[in-house]
């Protein structure tokens, strides 16, 4: 009863979300280089042909990069709007481009991904919960503002990657234009620190047990800040970073189970562990 979950990367520089159970995977989002990708999976001892599809959350090159390399060496089915298709044009065999709607749930082996509607400056944006072996994981970044999708879905999770992008007060007195800045914090950006937590402490049920925050910007954040923010309001639950940089630990994810999978320390040192 139980799935596995790690962030491959995740920030303006690229996203790849994977979760699965011990016979398939899917991914959310593939943001980073074919081989970049293939790099990080080995590291991690995960298996890239265990991925059966990757599901698009918009049309942003940092979720987007690496799908034309990946589709066309594995043949993985690409899910994503015809909002988002029309919006950027990906250069796919056609067969592999699979459309889903909006509150759709998609079946692969195990795993039922849900999709819901997001406020967020793309076409059709979308974030998802993917569910097995009666686990829910989400996927919650890129989100302008929380909303009641947002609470419904987190509340089902045991484990979830949450967006925290940004300290408001550093990107307040920080060197974005103010432009850019109206653009992050306008309701169609991305969730600040504060606003994430309210929706950890709004909504978390009773049997979440893995928070991965993730997308923190690189110029208005801090990791440290972050943690200790999350870590003194949220006290029980296992918090990490999905950073920027390099690739999480994977997170074995179960009713009865809470445990990150441990890696050798050669494989640690990689990630700054």
């Amino acid at each position: 009863m139980s799935l596995f979950i790690a962030s491959l990367n995740s920030g303006s520089n690229g996203n790849c979300y994977y979760i699965g159970n011990d016979r398939e995977a899917v991914f959310i989002d593939a943001g980073i280089s074919c081989r970049e990708t293939e790099l990080r999976m080995k590291q991690l001892g995960l298996s890239m042909d265990k991925v059966k599809a990757i599901f698009v959350s918009h049309e942003h090159s940092d979720h987007i990069t690496g799908i034309p390399t990946l589709v066309k060496k594995y043949q993985m089915p690409v899910y994503i709007t015809k909002g988002t298709l029309r919006s950027r044009k990906l250069y796919l065999d056609k067969k592999l481009i699979l459309f889903f709607e909006t509150d759709e749930t998609v079946t692969i082996g195990g795993l039922s991904i849900k999709s819901f509607s997001k406020a967020h400056d793309a076409a059709d944006p979308h974030s998802f919960t993917v569910s097995g072996n009666g686990v829910t994981i989400g996927v919650f970044t890129d989100i302008g503002v929380p909303c009641e999708n947002l609470a419904t879905h987190f509340r089902q999770c045991h484990a979830a990657f949450l967006e925290s992008n940004y300290d408001a007060e550093m990107l307040a007195n920080g060197r974005y234009p103010y432009f850019l800045k109206s653009r992050i914090t306008n309701g169609k950006g991305h969730l600040s620190n504060t606003q994430a937590l309210d929706v950890l402490l709004q909504n978390r049920p009773s049997f979440m047990t893995h928070l991965l925050l993730s997308h923190l910007s690189h110029d208005n954040n801090n990791p440290e800040l972050v943690l200790n923010l999350f870590n003194e309001a949220a006290p029980g639950i296992k918090v990490a970073i999905a950073s920027r940089h390099a690739a999480s630990p994977v997170f074995h994810i179960g009713t009865d189970i809470v445990n990150e999978i441990e890696m050798p320390a050669a494989q640690l040192s990689l990630f700054g562990a």
